[in-house]
């Protein structure tokens, strides 16, 4: 059975950032300067990207260690929710891909979010189920190969029976590296070019035929 796996933020959701920063100051009271350059920009999320706080409630409790800041569930949530945005077609593409083989998300993404996704994502969940792989629950981020390696292994799959689709240039080259068919869904003037992964999809369904 062929396996398709499909990045979350800006492939199947258009995520913004600049919408997601002044809710969180908005509802902390801290300033958006304060947030990002204690948080983001001192590289905590990269580091909770990778498993370092594996609960919601230790990521949560590190996030106002850090910026001074008390952040509940629901108000990460709720600026979360606030940046991102379904990409109509690419939810379609990940559906048709779910007649095909086996689906499961891979992302890059802390904690709050592999538990909030159900809320956050609800189309998406009712597609890929259960199978949700977010890089906090593996230990590892894209584009290195162990994260790629864990998730074969997660579904017992071959490289090249696998396809992964990604925004992200170096991710999709992280995992070309270990065989698997990638493909970069690319912008053009801000429009996600979901005709050309429609197309990545059908070659490689019919890459045997």
């Amino acid at each position: 059975m062929d396996l398709y796996f499909f990045d979350f933020d800006k492939t199947l959701y258009a995520y913004d950032f600049h919408f997601r920063l002044p809710a969180l100051s908005l509802i902390t009271g801290a300033s958006q300067y304060h947030l990002a350059k204690t948080w983001w920009a001192a590289g905590y999320e990269v580091r909770a990207e990778a498993g370092e706080w594996p609960t919601s409630e230790e990521y949560l409790a590190e996030f106002e260690r850090v910026t001074g800041s008390h952040l509940t569930l629901e108000n990460w949530q709720e600026a979360r929710g606030l940046a991102s945005t379904a990409i109509p077609a690419s939810v379609e593409a990940l559906r048709r891909a779910s007649a095909l083989g086996t689906v499961s998300l891979l992302s890059n993404n802390p904690s709050p979010f592999a538990e909030s996704l159900p809320m956050l994502a609800p189309d998406v969940t009712a597609i890929v189920g259960e199978n949700r792989l977010v890089s906090c629950q593996l230990g590892v981020r894209k584009p290195d190969a162990r994260l790629f390696e864990l998730a074969l292994a997660h579904y017992g799959a071959r490289a090249e029976d696998s396809f992964f689709v990604d925004d992200s240039a170096s991710n999709v080259e992280g995992a070309s590296a270990l065989g698997i068919h990638a493909h970069q869904l690319t912008y053009l003037q801000g429009v996600p070019q979901t005709d050309a992964l429609d197309a990545a999809i059908t070659r490689f369904a019919g890459r045997n035929a």
